[in-house]
């Protein structure tokens, strides 16, 4: 993980801030929800208590039929068109195990009460009402009561069309006046005849008749008999609920300003309202992208359950919400729920909140009331607190997310920056980077934090890295020097003891010692050679030469030196120029080949290379052979390191002197040195598939002025 991701983590832990500034405001704002549910409920039933004092009839508590106000003028031919708004609201007359096969809609307007009954019947057996075995046949049967007159008329009919009811009986009706619905005469009679029509489809039968308003019953049942499924279910009288006139008045003497309320019947029927919610006229001005934004942070972050609630449109005839059904079994209820939005007035982001509480009457639930209280969408104080809190949160976090990423990315290009040149100072084993003849230091070495310190550390480590690669680089010439005197004096006592008269077995040790003394030698020489190859590298004049033409002229002169190796090459057709010392490139090249001839195997293939790089180029020997260890890769090019196994160190002696030079290690390390001379480096790895190990020179040419001596 890198440290800037770290710092960024940290950074978001400030986020802990704003989500308990949130919870508070969350909290603050259903304190202040509930406060104000409290206050709308007090309210509600003050207004319930001040209806009961009005001794306000109250609606039935039973199963009663609505009376829908009619939306557009009706026209009575048996179809069902211009009842579609009120569709979703009829009303089953059937028994409860098949509640779905007969409905009833009714609406009034000024002049007429219409009645719409539709029943699901496929198979059809019809006959006239007029019929004797009528009773016998598909009809219904239709009772009004009003005061005490209670009629039944049977509706039956042979064929679609006009058909007219038939008066059963008359009988005194028991059902009293439970719902002043109108404002009819007491003395009204109902009809003595009834007509309408009878309409037919693939699904049943439909039934339309209208009866003039003054003659409305107040109670009416329909029961419905099908003669290929006959039953005994007799469904009792029902009172109509209408709209109260008279109870909306009452509601609208007591209705505080800008509430709403509404009085529902047992199973949820509005039939008085009075009030109008009021208008949000500070809205207006809020542009609406804005009043959106808030909306949603509001209801996302403050109030989520709001979206789940209902909406209480101003025009549906009947209420069924959670808080409705509550009311109606006794209990309190509130609930928050969005407003209907009014055309042009940008009004949905407002929400309402409603109370509900029971209207009752001699301890028996009548009905509900239902207050209802505009109220803005981001509702007294949390709008604002809320939005300062999550600006002044996210533009704290950003700060500091900013400043700490900054602080991050400063910090971590001054540690690749430190990490750069220790890396490039440990390549050039310890030397520090230079510009033109001067040392350059190491980056932060003047700083005075803790990463000062560590450059000043780094620098004093590397002071002894190259100091200990120095005395590594110069030990070798010191050691030649060293044991030219004692070595000269064990050659002459050997001579010495040669002219010597000696017995048989100390010849022998005497051949032994002579052995030992020329393989020391040897040594000496190697030493001595590769010092003076130092000093001469050092010295050497850089001229203009084609680095393509020194290397395809070594490859030439390998080729029948290497037999049976295979000798392959990769050279550019076109000049390579560089400005050097062709005769060390070439040099380098034989200490290369030579390495790699010792490895390969005997028909193995040795590949060299040429490519160009920028203002440089890479020279590469590939051999076929063992891998190299893994730990030897960065420590092959210095002085007196080898890989090669013991037996190859060990010299055979012919005629008193050692046939093959031992190895020291010395090669790779002039060839290190001739990379250095001209601006490059060498490396050394396994190739990718395995099969072997590549060495390669990057150069760059040497500085275009006469070099002095090399420290």
């Amino acid at each position: 993980m890198s440290l800037r991701f770290k710092l960024l983590l940290l950074a978001l832990s400030t986020l802990a801030l704003p989500l308990a500034g949130w919870l508070i405001v969350r909290q603050m704002e259903e304190l202040l929800r509930q406060g104000q549910e409290q206050t709308l409920t007090a309210s509600a039933k003050a207004l319930a208590r001040s209806l009961a004092a009005l001794k306000t009839v109250l609606p039935p508590a039973g199963q009663a039929f609505y009376v829908h106000p009619c939306t557009q003028g009706m026209r009575v031919d048996g179809y069902a068109d211009d009842w579609a708004q009120l569709a979703p609201y009829a009303q089953n007359i059937g028994p409860a195990d098949d509640a779905q096969k007969a409905r009833l809609l009714l609406c009034a307007d000024g002049d007429w009460l219409y009645l719409l009954a539709q029943v699901r019947d496929a198979t059809r057996t019809r006959a006239d009402a007029s019929d004797e075995n009528a009773l016998l046949r598909d009809h219904l049967t239709l009772s009004l009561a009003h005061n005490d007159d209670l009629r039944r008329y049977l509706i039956a009919s042979a064929a679609p069309g006009v058909f007219s009811a038939l008066v059963l009986d008359r009988e005194e009706s028991k059902s009293g006046h439970p719902w002043p619905h109108s404002s009819t005469e007491a003395g009204n009679l109902l009809p003595d005849t009834l007509g309408g029509w009878w309409q037919e489809d693939a699904d049943g039968y439909r039934v339309e008749l209208r009866l003039p308003r003054a003659q409305m019953p107040d109670a009416l049942t329909l029961n419905e008999f099908d003669a290929d499924a006959p039953n005994n279910a007799h469904i009792e009288l029902r009172p109509l609920l209408l709209r109260s006139p008279d109870l909306s008045a009452d509601l609208a003497q007591f209705a505080p300003d800008g509430m709403r309320v509404r009085v529902l019947s047992a199973e949820g029927w509005v039939i008085a309202e009075s009030g109008q919610l009021a208008a949000l006229a500070s809205k207006s001005s809020t542009p609406a992208l804005r009043r959106w934004f808030e909306s949603l942070i509001y209801r996302s972050l403050i109030a989520p359950d709001m979206t789940r609630a209902q909406d209480f449109a101003t025009n549906l005839p009947r209420l069924s919400s959670p808080e409705i059904w509550q009311a109606l079994s006794g209990v309190a209820a509130t609930a928050w729920h969005p407003a209907p939005a009014q055309a042009g007035t940008g009004q949905g982001s407002s929400v309402v909140l409603a109370a509900a509480v029971p209207l009752k009457e001699n301890n028996e639930v009548r009905g509900a009331l239902l207050l209802e209280q505009s109220g803005d969408a981001l509702p007294l104080l949390t709008n604002r607190a809320l939005l300062i809190l999550i600006g002044a949160s996210l533009g704290a976090l950003i700060f500091a997310g900013a400043v700490l990423f900054a602080f991050a990315g400063v910090l971590g290009l001054r540690i690749r920056r430190l990490r750069d040149a220790v890396e490039r100072a440990k390549h050039a084993n310890g030397k520090p980077e230079r510009s033109g003849e001067r040392p350059v230091p190491l980056p932060l070495i003047g700083a005075r934090d803790e990463l000062g310190d560590l450059a000043r550390s780094f620098a004093h480590l590397l002071d002894e890295v190259a100091a200990y690669t120095d005395y590594l680089r110069t030990l070798a010439s010191k050691l030649s020097h060293e044991l030219q005197t004692p070595l000269a004096i064990v050659k002459s006592s050997l001579d010495n003891l040669d002219q010597q008269s000696v017995s048989t077995d100390a010849r022998t040790y005497l051949v032994r010692a002579r052995s030992g003394a020329e393989r020391l030698g040897a040594i000496v020489r190697a030493m001595s050679e590769a010092s003076r190859m130092e000093r001469a590298i050092a010295g050497v004049d850089a001229e203009e030469f084609d680095l393509a033409a020194v290397v395809r002229g070594c490859v030439d002169a390998y080729r029948p030196l290497l037999v049976p190796k295979r000798v392959e090459a990769d050279l550019p057709a076109a000049p390579l120029l560089m400005h050097g010392a062709p005769e060390l490139i070439a040099q380098a090249l034989d200490k290369l080949i030579d390495n790699a001839r010792s490895f390969t195997p005997e028909t193995g293939w040795i590949r060299i290379a040429l490519h160009a790089i920028g203002d440089g180029a890479i020279v590469s020997v590939a051999n076929q052979g063992p891998p190299l260890p893994p730990t030897m890769a960065d420590r092959l090019f210095d002085s007196l390191v080898s890989v090669r196994p013991s037996t190859a160190q060990k010299a055979t002696v012919v005629n008193g002197a050692p046939a093959e030079p031992p190895h020291l290690g010395l090669g790779l390390s002039i060839v290190r040195l001739i990379a250095e001379l001209h601006r490059g480096r060498a490396l050394a790895g396994n190739l990718a598939d395995g099969s072997g190990v590549e060495f390669s020179l990057e150069l760059h040419g040497m500085p275009r002025h006469s070099l002095g001596a090399r420290n």
